[in-house]
This record gives C-alpha cells, structure tokens and sequence, in this order.
C-alpha cells in the first residue's frame, strides 16, 4: 500500500511538472516536457497506480501535440449543481459545479469545484473515442497540482494534455469518473491513450 509520504511526494513532482509546463511558452514544447515528466513518474515513483509487475516496461501512449486542442476559454455561469462521489477510501467526495466551458467544434463541459478542505478546480471528460480510457480522463485537477494556468475569463483548457486517472491503471484505486456534463459526443484522440496495464 503507498504511505502518505510516498503520495506527498507524488502531489510534489506533478506541481512541479505543471509549474514547468505554464511557464514554457510554446504549448508543444510544455506538451513534450509533460508527456516525459508523467511517464517518469508512471514508470519509476513509488506512488505510481502501474502496478509493480508492470513498472520497468510501462510505456504511456501519448498523442502527437494538436494545437486545434488548447483553448483559452471563459468559465460561463451554469445552474448550480452538486455531485457526491462515494468512494471507500476518501468517503463521500463532494463537487459543485462553478460553471461550463464551451470548446469549439468540440462541445462543452462542466467546471467543478471540490467542495472539500483545500479545494479545488476539476475538469474531466469522456469522449466517444475507443482509444481512449472508458471510464474517461482529467484534464485540470488543481487539488492534485494538474493546473494549466488561466483566470475564470480565459481558463486554460488544452485537450493535450488529458491524462488517465489512477483507476485505469488499477482497480486498487477508486477515482471520480465524468458525469453527463463532462461527456463528448466526439472523438478526443489527444494526450494520454488507453494502454492497457498487465500485473
């Protein structure tokens, strides 16, 4: 099991990560640099969700940078809304809905904020692609450090850099999946692909 060290330590190296990728100013550039930092840490840290067995040859796939992807988008007010997410590891796991994103040519998707001690900004989808996790991906956590930069009038929301929850790696993790507001009628083949994990 991880001990809390091991997972502070985690939280850590992906701040840091991210830190590195807002202050890249060419997107494709911070995408490589991202695509390499979450696969060093998937691959090698002890809090990894790869199971041991799989660790050494663990590959992610990620896709080729798509600049159509990144977009600069005001948070629009939406009906307030509040989701609780029952896990058996953190309890009942709280969300409001803050607002929506709307994404050109792409469809819109729901801002939630944990409601929570710290907080904090979440952002996932499901998308229509069979390439991509089924249980769906994040694009912003900011609780766990996964923050792309932007203000409530031009969030940053860059479809590159979608990554798979610690639940697409092992079913010893239990994570908060999409609801109907984060779902995409198309097909979002960008950042990390699903790969399937054995061990």
């Amino acid at each position: 099991m991880t001990d809390a060290w091991e997972v502070r330590d985690w939280r850590i190296r992906v701040a840091d990560l991210y830190a590195e990728v807002r202050s890249e100013p060419d997107p494709e550039v911070a995408h490589r640099m991202w695509a390499h930092g979450r696969a060093a840490l998937l691959r090698g840290h002890p809090a990894t969700p790869v199971p041991a067995a799989a660790r050494a040859s663990f590959t992610p796939e990620v896709a080729p940078y798509d600049p159509a992807l990144r977009f600069v988008v005001p948070v629009e007010e939406a009906a307030p809304e509040r989701r609780e997410v029952p896990t058996p590891s953190d309890g009942v796991v709280p969300f409001e809905r803050v607002g929506r994103v709307s994404l050109p040519g792409v469809g819109d998707l729901d801002v939630w904020w944990l409601d929570s001690y710290g907080g904090g900004i979440f952002v996932p989808l499901k998308d229509a692609s069979p390439r991509t996790y089924g249980g769906g991906r994040y694009v912003l956590d900011t609780v766990k450090g996964a923050d792309l930069g932007g203000t409530r009038d031009a969030l940053v929301v860059d479809l590159n850099f979608a990554y798979q929850p610690s639940c697409a790696y092992s079913s010893d993790w239990v994570c908060p999946l999409p609801g109907p507001g984060n779902t995409l009628a198309v097909a979002v083949e960008a950042g990390e692909l699903y790969v399937p994990v054995e061990g």
